[in-house]
Formats: structure tokens, C-alpha cells, sequence
């Protein structure tokens, strides 16, 4: 019977009533194949080759029955390996020792490859199904206990650690590296940003740019010493007290800039207390006031640079202003009527609208300050007057016209038949009521030259 080479290293298989006076040497070739099969062996690739087959040899050495083989050559593009037979079912480490930064792809049958990075050695297994035959990660999925790497290590997928995770040595992974003498992390190829606990005091640290802090939840800041510090160049300029009654410190201005509407909407008192000025910018012109998330009043900030103009806007109410302990000093009612609760000073001039009314009817209501030149006899007469109401008139009776008096008003018999005279006449009148015979006092100078 003929020998045989079916076995996984092609060892030869005497067949029954061979090897006549050879069998010793055919034995010993053998046991010096399998322990080839457990040795080093090297596999050079023609140069720049996209592809390349190593077969086993039968009965003889052959570096690829080694277990650990190392691929050597020159690539100019990744190459890929078949080993057969494709019936051989073993375990291989393999080396891709080839210069020129390709892969190499290794393959047994139509199945599954694996691929390996130059300068990388991967455990693989041929599971010698034919055809078919694929080549799998053997230790795609290794499990160990204690698994000590006496260099680096370096991870180029997720890395998930279910226990503890210790490094005492120097940590590095691209841009982040770990430094076990200072106990700093940095991230960042220039080491931008640095991790590290200073005995006491723990430390985030950018030493080049911005450090922004971006999430889709919320930021929460739980300081059990109650203060929150903001610094600048180590300078507090902002102290968040966070006690039983929270407090905001500033050092300096404190400027709000917003660019659309600003809104303060609290459920108990808001305390702005600074050492210098409090300011608010809002590019969108409005500040708003809430009460319930309710406007209540708005600062409106309208017009263009230096014609501005401030509007205090309430939500359908009055106006008032009061003093720190409560008293009330002036309000605006929502009637538009200014009411002052005690006496005005005007220390420069004081002046009203005049109105020209003709007719010697008088609208208090427009304003207090008239000026008439009748056309023709008219009665002196006032409406919508208001208690407590004064003001003048200048009266141009150029034509000499008659003038009588309302019964409302209250004038001199002599002073109101001076009127008829043609000439120009002050008058002045008081409002002793709003509504009445004789409750409009008028008292007029003679005739104006």
C-alpha cells in the first residue's frame, strides 16, 4: 500500500508492508517534523506580489509547517497568503514581517481571512474544511485572569474595563498619555489639557485654549464646601455661595449681554448687590420683568445710538414708586394720570403746552395753558375741568367782541366788561371743583399795551 500524507503536519503514513528496510528513516524524518511543527519558521514573498500560496510540504520540512511562521518580502500593496492544502486543520501564530507597510491577508478556502498590519503577529486557526476552509482569530475573544504587558500596549478598538483599572507606569495612547511620577492625565497632542490631583485638590487644566463643557443633559455642580469660584488669572471676580440662603458675589461690574430678551422669573425676591455697577446689555432692546411667567413690566430700550429712549411698560396696571420702607412717592395710573404724593421742586423752568382755542371754550382736559383770538362774541366757558386745576390764557380780543361768563365761572362784573374793550388780557383761573356754579375762579389784568 502506498504512503499516505492526510494528517494535519503531511506527515508520512506507511502503508502496510512498506518502507521495507526504510521505516527507521521514514520514522525519524517524521519526529523531526513534528517538532517542526512546533518551532520558528520564515517565508520570504516575491517582491511587490498581491499574492502568494505556501503549501505544506509531504514528508519533508517546510518553514510553513512551523507553528510560529514569520512572512518577510517588500510590499507595495497587501498581499494574500492561501495556505494548503485547505484540508489541514491547525493553530498558526503569524508574523507579518514584510517592509512597505502593507497587509498581508491570510486565507485557506472561500471562508472567512484574517488580515494582519505590518509589523503585527496574530494567533489564528485553519479550520481545514476544503473549500470552504476559513481562517479565524483565535483569540478574538481571549479570556484571561491576570494578563501582564511588560511594554506597550496599545488598544485600537473600545477597551472596557469591568473592575479596577491601576496604571503605575506612564499611559500613552495617541494624545493621551499618563505620567505616574507628577499623577497627571494629558489629552491632546500637545498635551493641551491636564488631569491631576494635587494632594488635596483636584485639578482640570487647559493650558493653550478654551475648555468647553458640552452635554445633552444638565451640568450639575454639588460643592459640599457651599462656594463655587470663578477666577480669572487666579483672581475671584465670581463666588457662588450655595448655603441656606444661596448669594451671588461679584468683584467689580457685573454685565449681562444678551442678544435677545432677558428674563428674570423667581418665586421669592431677586437680590442684585454688587460694589460697583450692575449692567444690563440687551442687544434685543427689551428686559422683561416676570411675575408667574408673566410680563409684568418691561425696560423697552428703543431708538438709535444717541437719541435713545427708555420705556417702563406695565402689564395694564399702575405705576408706582415708593420709597424703601413702603411709602408711596408718584404713581402713573394706567389712565396716564401722574399723581406725586407731596411737593414738587422745579429748581430750572417749568413749562406747559400752550393750546389755541378760539372759540372760548376751554378743554381742560388737552392742557392749562390757552391762547385765544375770538372771531366774534363768545361765553367764557371751561370743561372737563379737575379739582385743584390752574393755568392762563391769553386773550387777543383785537375786535373788541363781547365777552360773557359761563356759570361755572367766577369773575369780577368790571373786570369781565374791561374784556369787551379791544386789547390783549392775562387771564388766570382756578378750579375749585370739577363741576358747579362759581367754581371756576378767573381773575384777568387790564387791557396789555
Amino acid at each position: 500500500m502506498a504512503s499516505t500524507y492526510v494528517n494535519d503536519l503531511r506527515l508520512n503514513e506507511l502503508g502496510t508492508g512498506d518502507g521495507s528496510g526504510t521505516w527507521g528513516t521514514t520514522t525519524n524524518t517524521n519526529l523531526e517534523l513534528i517538532a517542526e511543527g512546533l518551532s520558528f519558521g520564515t517565508e520570504g514573498i516575491t517582491t511587490n506580489a498581491d499574492t502568494h500560496t505556501s503549501t505544506i510540504a509531504d514528508g519533508a520540512t517546510d518553514p510553513v509547517r512551523s507553528m510560529f511562521v514569520k512572512y518577510t518580502g517588500t510590499l507595495d500593496s497587501a498581499c494574500t497568503i492561501t495556505i494548503a492544502p485547505n484540508t489541514v486543520s491547525r493553530v498558526h501564530f503569524i508574523e507579518n514581517g514584510t517592509s512597505g507597510s502593507q497587509n498581508i491577508i491570510i486565507k485557506q478556502g472561500s471562508g472567512a481571512t484574517i488580515t494582519i498590519p505590518p509589523g503585527d503577529v496574530k494567533c489564528v486557526y485553519l479550520d481545514g474544511a476544503g473549500s470552504g476552509a476559513a481562517v479565524v482569530d483565535a483569540f478574538a475573544s481571549l479570556s484571561v485572569v491576570d494578563l501582564k504587558v511588560q511594554d506597550d500596549l496599545t488598544v485600537t478598538d473600545d477597551a472596557s474595563v469591568g473592575g479596577l483599572l491601576k496604571v503605575t507606569g506612564d499611559a500613552d495612547a495617541d494624545d493621551l498619555t499618563g505620567d505616574s511620577a507628577t499623577g497627571r492625565l494629558t489629552i491632546g497632542a500637545g498635551e493641551d489639557l491636564n488631569l491631576y490631583h494635587g494632594g488635596t485638590n483636584s485639578y482640570i487644566v487647559n493650558d493653550t485654549g478654551d475648555l468647553n463643557i458640552d452635554t445633552a443633559g444638565d451640568i450639575i455642580l454639588d460643592a459640599d464646601g457651599s462656594q463655587i469660584y470663578l477666577k480669572n488669572g487666579g483672581t475671584t471676580l465670581f463666588t457662588f455661595q450655595l448655603d441656606s440662603t444661596p448669594e451671588i458675589d461679584v468683584v467689580g461690574n457685573f454685565i449681562i449681554d444678551c442678544s435677545g430678551t432677558i428674563e428674570l422669573d423667581a418665586t421669592g425676591d431677586i437680590t442684585l448687590d454688587a460694589s460697583a455697577d450692575i449692567v444690563l446689555d440687551a442687544a434685543g432692546g427689551n428686559v422683561e420683568f416676570h411675575d408667574a411667567a408673566t410680563v409684568q413690566l418691561t425696560l423697552d430700550m428703543d431708538g438709535t445710538a444717541g437719541a435713545q429712549v427708555l420705556q417702563l411698560r406695565v402689564n395694564g396696571d399702575d405705576l408706582v414708586f415708593k420709597q424703601y420702607d413702603g411709602t408711596e412717592v408718584m404713581k402713573i395710573t394706567d389712565e396716564v394720570v401722574v399723581e406725586v404724593s407731596n411737593d414738587i421742586t422745579v429748581a430750572g423752568r417749568a413749562s406747559s403746552h400752550v393750546t389755541t382755542d378760539n372759540d372760548g371754550s376751554f378743554d381742560l382736559a388737552v392742557g392749562n395753558d390757552f391762547k385765544c383770538t375770538p372771531s366774534g362774541n363768545f361765553t367764557l366757558t371751561f370743561t372737563n375741568a379737575a379739582a385743584g386745576q390752574s393755568g392762563n390764557i391769553i386773550l387777543i380780543n383785537s375786535g373788541g367782541h363781547t365777552v360773557s361768563a359761563h356759570a361755572d365761572v367766577a369773575i369780577n362784573a368790571d373786570t369781565l366788561t374791561a374784556l369787551t374793550t379791544a386789547g390783549t388780557y392775562a387771564l388766570a383761573y382756578y378750579c375749585s371743583a370739577a363741576s358747579g356754579n362759581n367754581t371756576i375762579t378767573v381773575a384777568a389784568t387790564g387791557a396789555l399795551t
